[in-house]
């Protein structure tokens, strides 16, 4: 019974295990996600910087050229004066001039090509951003949920943990018990030691052991009195621990048993022992019938595998063994 419900805990801790694990990598993937987008928003103020930077320089530009206009309308003023009194010279400024104005068209067409393309180079780096900012926005709604989740995680996992918490006091509570019982079995019992009587505890259970030579006579089911004494005084201390199974088990050795007509094999004779000391035991009217299992078990679980005299010896026996009632635990276990 310890090994099966160690299972049961094992397994509870694995599913817990199980369910915790899940939530943990889907907020390292959204950690890293949320690390992408604050990666590509410095980029991409790292642009927004470079455009500034050049719409500083071109800025710088247009105002040298704006200088170099006046300068060439101050010029071309002083030689339309000049160009009275220098009729020689009109020819020569004239075509200057007209190269100055040339010059100076190519140059603000030139800015003004330049400037729509940063223009528009600005407003295609805008709708970025925005669309990058959409994105982020979806992915902290995302993870808005993730928490939300894992809160929920959180709570189930509370609950479960408390419930655990409570098996394991159950199951401390069950040794306790499985433990005294021990000890008033054993103290009730002293007095049969020698004759073949074993009380020990094991797979959370109470085993007590009643060699054939406490019991029964070679190949008999009818309880020695000597038998029927300790029988008697281990149904006082079962009387007064209602809360305490009683499973008895009868045990044979690998020889064939010869036939009769109240007996016919090993698995007859196994289960008519068993059936004789639950009748002893009902006779104490403080123990309920359906507290009580009895169970042949023919020659199939040896204390030990040898067929020398002394080993069979040990393999005929009866063995009672005293489970607590776990209706609590196993009312958590079905409510998990």
């Amino acid at each position: 019974m310890q090994i099966k419900t160690k299972s049961k805990i094992l397994i509870l801790i694995v599913f817990l295990a199980f369910a915790s694990c899940v939530p943990t990598k889907q907020f390292e993937d959204l950690q890293l996600k949320s690390d992408k987008c604050d990666e590509e928003l410095e980029i991409t103020k790292e642009d927004n910087k470079h455009l500034e930077i050049a719409n500083t320089e071109l800025k710088s530009k247009s105002d040298i050229a704006n200088k170099k206009l006046k300068e060439l309308s101050k010029d071309s003023l002083e030689r339309e004066n000049k160009l009275k009194t220098l009729d020689i010279k009109y020819d020569k400024l004239n075509r200057q001039y007209g190269n100055l104005q040339q010059t100076q068209d190519q140059l603000l067409s030139g800015n003004i090509s330049e400037t729509k393309k940063l223009l528009e180079e600005l407003q295609n780096t805008q709708t970025n951003i925005i669309e990058k900012e959409d994105r982020l926005r979806k992915l902290e709604d995302n993870l808005r949920l993730e928490q939300n989740n894992l809160d929920k995680y959180k709570t189930e996992l509370e609950v479960k943990t408390k419930r655990l918490a409570e098996l394991e006091s159950i199951l401390h509570k069950k040794d306790s018990v499985v433990n005294a019982l021990k000890e008033k079995v054993s103290h009730a019992l002293m007095g049969f030691v020698d004759m073949g009587l074993a009380v020990e505890m094991k797979n959370g259970k109470v085993y007590v052991s009643l060699d054939e030579q406490l019991l029964f006579k070679s190949g008999s089911t009818v309880v020695d009195p000597k038998g029927i004494s300790a029988i008697k005084k281990l149904a006082d201390v079962l009387a007064v621990n209602p809360d305490i199974n009683i499973m008895v088990e009868g045990h044979t050795d690998d020889v064939p048993l010869i036939s009769s007509a109240s007996t016919k094999d090993n698995w007859d004779l196994s289960v008519k022992r068993a059936t004789a000391i639950v009748r002893i035991l009902m006779n104490n009217k403080e123990i309920d019938g359906d507290r009580i299992v009895a169970a042949g078990r023919s020659k199939y679980h040896p204390i030990i595998n040898s067929k020398a005299p002394d080993a069979r010896k040990k393999n005929r026996r009866t063995e009672i063994i005293l489970t607590p009632k776990l209706d609590e635990l196993f009312q958590i276990l079905e409510s998990n």
